[in-house]
């Protein structure tokens, strides 16, 4: 029967792809106030899919933010459970000039489809719901038991996402979790991802004067708070890239020496990467190589500054305040809770008695690994090399999910991260795009996945 399933995908390539650009058109940007009407609109949305498609039990629950959509069809007795996590919020889309068409207005050029959220994470989210479309439209049925659960808040740090997962425990009982969240490791290179970085986010706030102060009149008698501000980020790290807070590596799991071989293995270009984010040189931890850096070493990056006057011309301040925000990436064992608190206690150490220095903490999440002996995973690999016609790679990730640490501990489920963006979609960046390839080859291999779990059930 699943050469009927792979048929009508085929079939309705052209329908799937008009579906997916109505889904994109709705601008739920979860971070903006202004677009509350459209987040739940598009929660409506995804539920109304959900329910034509044949899920059952669909619900739109509210939260204090933006809700959570629920699905589920659970006429499999005797076959595997999949929780289907994704969500349906996306990133903003400024700086918006730096788009060549319309974030919102979705547009096919050459073989990618260019709108925010295409990649991230609303067209992976849509080729499963066709995957599942397709079974439940060619064979009335699905070879496993699947329960949906997209969010729309996943872009600003789930806020509500765990204590939903730990009042539903029994309704999410499942026996793995699997998610399409992430990227592949190249063009025509399919890919299981294992391992996530986790993320801790501060911010640091100096504070000098109790206002702006003439520099001529002022300067020489009192602290510059941008300065000092400046200064300890500097201090943050050595000039071998180390991270220079006491106990920051404390509990850093180390490669073994096979996976240092196998990412090794990999074909990876350092000059093509390069040369695509427009750098002049790679730079990064000193003795290890750039996919350990990216994918298995801790980071800590200053994601802005602001201080002083930064406007046209001229204007002779000392400022009275400055305020920078740095996220820091973990890896297993490292936690947010031990790595936020010793990031205050070193920022308190080097700030000078001349400004008086505040640390707040914003969003964190896990980190987190996956066995890939599992019989999950290995349905994901079955189902990648049908889609692709090559054998999946296993890679790490840098970026985050915290939910995948919440699936781990709450519910103890293991997570396959089947995903199908590519390195340069620009996820998070104007002209965010998801190659139609992919998109695809996404929802033959998506059906592949649940038709290979059924079957691994009856071995």
């Amino acid at each position: 029967m699943i050469d009927r399933v792979l048929v009508s995908i085929d079939t309705h390539r052209d329908a799937s792809l008009e579906g997916l650009k109505a889904f994109l058109r709705i601008p739920s940007v979860s971070t903006h106030p202004p677009h509350k009407p459209d987040v739940l609109r598009c929660a409506e949305f995804v539920a109304a899919e959900m329910r034509r498609i044949g899920l059952r039990q669909v619900e739109v629950t509210p939260t204090t933010g933006h809700p959570i959509v629920y699905g589920e069809w659970l006429d499999a007795p005797g076959k595997p459970t999949v929780l289907m996590y994704g969500h349906y919020d996306v990133q903003p889309p400024e700086p918006l000039d730096l788009w060549d068409s319309g974030p919102f207005d979705p547009t096919v050029r050459g073989d990618n489809l260019y709108a925010r959220g295409a990649t991230d994470d609303k067209g992976q989210v849509w080729l499963h719901l066709k995957a599942l479309d397709a079974h439940l439209t060619q064979t009335g049925r699905l070879p496993v038991n699947v329960k949906l659960l997209i969010e729309g808040e996943e872009e600003i740090g789930s806020p509500h996402l765990d204590a939903y997962v730990r009042a539903n425990q029994d309704r999410l009982r499942a026996d793995v979790v699997l998610i399409s969240d992430t990227t592949m490791f190249d063009y025509d290179q399919p890919s299981i991802c294992y391992g996530l970085r986790g993320l801790v986010y501060m911010e640091i706030e100096v504070q000098g004067p109790s206002k702006d102060l003439h520099s001529g009149g002022f300067g020489g008698s009192v602290a510059n708070p941008v300065q000092a501000l400046a200064e300890i980020l500097t201090a943050l790290k050595d000039p071998d890239g180390r991270i220079t807070i006491p106990g920051f590596y404390d509990d850093v799991q180390p490669l073994t020496p096979e996976e240092r071989a196998a990412l090794a293995a990999l074909p990876f270009d350092e000059d093509a990467y390069r040369t695509r984010l427009g750098v002049s040189a790679l730079a990064g931890e000193t003795g290890y190589s750039t996919l350990e850096r990216i994918w298995a070493r801790p980071t800590l990056e200053v994601n802005g500054i602001l201080g002083g006057f930064t406007g046209e011309g001229s204007k002779t301040i000392i400022p009275s305040r400055g305020m920078a925000k740095v996220s820091m990436r973990l890896v297993p064992d490292q936690t947010p809770d031990r790595i936020a608190a010793l990031f205050e206690e070193h920022v308190t150490r080097l700030a000078p008695p001349t400004v008086t220095v505040t640390v707040k903490r914003h969003s964190s999440g896990k980190p987190v690994l996956t066995p890939t002996d599992q019989s999950a995973v290995q349905a994901a690999a079955h189902a990648l090399e049908r889609g692709f016609g090559k054998k999946p790679v296993f890679i790490r990730e840098g970026g985050s999910i915290p939910v995948v640490a919440t699936f781990r501990e709450v519910l103890g489920l293991p997570t396959v991260l089947m995903g199908f963006g590519l390195p340069d979609c620009d996820a998070h960046a104007p002209n965010e795009k998801f190659n139609l390839k992919n998109f695809y080859r996404g929802m033959v291999s998506a059906a592949w996945f649940y038709e290979e779990l059924g079957k691994s059930s009856d071995k």
